[in-house]
């Protein structure tokens, strides 16, 4: 009844939903995406890249901490805080078998970028963190008949890496001084994870129903170095020197579900609701490599420095409708709402994001695609909090009004 008509449709669907979502809560940037693996044709090949361009800007901030030097005399308004970034993703799928098909990809699902400089009021909070990350991914599927349709069973696993580092003022020192009083905390893991889902299809109504959990990933050995060479000696007992640190974390497990179905000729509709698991990235504690044989915990006798995060659990709904114009022409428009992660400390509140998206099959197995989105980041505060008894956010507060996010995403796509 539908079934064909659909193809480039959501396709186009799938473009615009890379631009919505790569600006998400907690660390996320492309997240993790498995929708090629559903592609007809028996090879495809798939390049996508999106940039993002959050322009997230702090206002009435305060130095809280004048023990390290008082800050407030420098800028405290209209701070720029966030980059821009690219978001690409690579990725090859192949029909082994009639029922079988797999895929693999190269992505980057997390990362940051924050970098106010080093002048402003809360620079000795931070002056510019970096995180990025690569991800290694193969992902199969077995379908079978299942009443009018077809029932598939997702199976993959993940390799991932993920590397950062962190700037800021740990010591005001006066114009003129020999060093600069800034640290650096430089880090890198990897780890593996895994995946498994179950879809549904009924080709005739363009539906399908997919349901995806992908495992976290657990980065059990994290190494790097804290440089505090440009920091006054009398102010920390490791300044002065490199330190080789060592700690722990786990990048979030998720879960999605995927829905879309026609409801007219040359019509479809779609949505998604998505569960990450941020709340486990709390403070990490990181101690020094000297000290393996005792355990790095939060505010244990070794810890010596941390990145305290305190997010909570992030949920992402979207919602949208695609059209087939003609034999070359497919378009989409979706909304996205994304639960900023953010308790007390930090910039992610609430996103709401409308997106666009339209596919042109430039030949029968050519497809090229284009996607935008523009998008409203909500205001809040960040200061000083209490959580599990220990107080954190307090070397800066400051306040954020409604921002402005936008995004593009543009694909190639290769069926033979």
């Amino acid at each position: 009844m539908f079934g064909k008509n659909f193809g480039r449709g959501l396709m186009a669907a799938s473009a615009l939903l890379a631009a919505t979502s790569a600006h998400a809560g907690g660390l996320e940037r492309g997240g993790y995406n498995i929708d090629l693996l559903f592609d007809p044709s028996d090879y495809a090949f798939e390049s996508a890249v999106t940039y993002v361009n959050p322009q997230r800007e702090l206002d009435n901030v305060t130095d809280i901490n004048p023990l390290d030097g008082d800050l407030n005399g420098r800028p405290s308004n209209g701070i720029g805080d966030t980059e821009g970034y690219w978001v690409p993703r690579i990725g090859f799928k192949a029909k082994l078998a009639p029922a079988i098909n797999c895929m693999v990809d190269y992505s980057q699902p997390w990362g940051a970028h924050s970098n106010p400089g080093s002048n402003w009021a809360g620079a000795n909070d931070n002056i510019e963190t970096k995180i990025e990350s690569h991800n290694y991914a193969g992902t199969c599927s077995y379908s079978f008949d299942a009443g009018p349709g077809q029932l598939r069973l997702i199976g993959g696993g993940f390799y991932q890496e993920v590397s950062g580092f962190k700037d800021r003022l740990v010591f005001a020192v006066p114009d003129g001084a020999p060093i600069n009083g800034v640290g650096r905390l430089e880090l890198e893991g990897e780890g593996w994870g895994w995946r498994a889902g179950v879809a549904y299809e009924i080709e005739e109504y363009a539906l399908r129903a997919s349901l995806v959990y992908n495992s976290a990933v657990k980065l059990n050995d994290i190494t790097g170095t804290m440089d505090l060479t440009q920091v006054p000696a009398a102010v920390n007992p490791l300044a002065g020197i490199v330190t080789p640190v060592f700690g722990s974390a786990e990048m979030p497990d998720s879960l999605e579900l995927k829905v879309q179905t026609g409801v007219a000729p040359d019509w479809l509709v779609f949505g998604s609701v998505k569960w990450t698991d941020w709340s486990q990235l709390q403070s990490l504690p990181f101690c020094p490599k000297a000290t393996r044989g005792i355990a790095c915990t939060t505010s244990g006798p070794t810890e010596v420095t941390s990145l305290d995060l305190l997010y909570r659990d992030g949920w992402t709904v979207s919602g949208g409708v695609g059209h087939k114009f003609n034999d070359k022409l497919s378009g989409a428009a979706s909304i996205t709402w994304d639960r900023g992660t953010s308790t007390g400390i930090g910039t992610q509140t609430d996103t709401w994001t409308l997106g666009a998206g339209v596919s042109y099959a430039a030949a029968d197995n050519i497809e090229l695609r284009l996607g935008g989105a523009v998008g409203i980041l909500t205001s809040g505060s960040s200061g000083q909090i209490v959580k599990d008894g220990r107080t954190f956010g307090q070397r800066v507060s400051y306040d954020f009004g409604t921002d402005v996010v936008t995004a593009i995403s543009t694909s190639l796509k290769v069926k033979f």
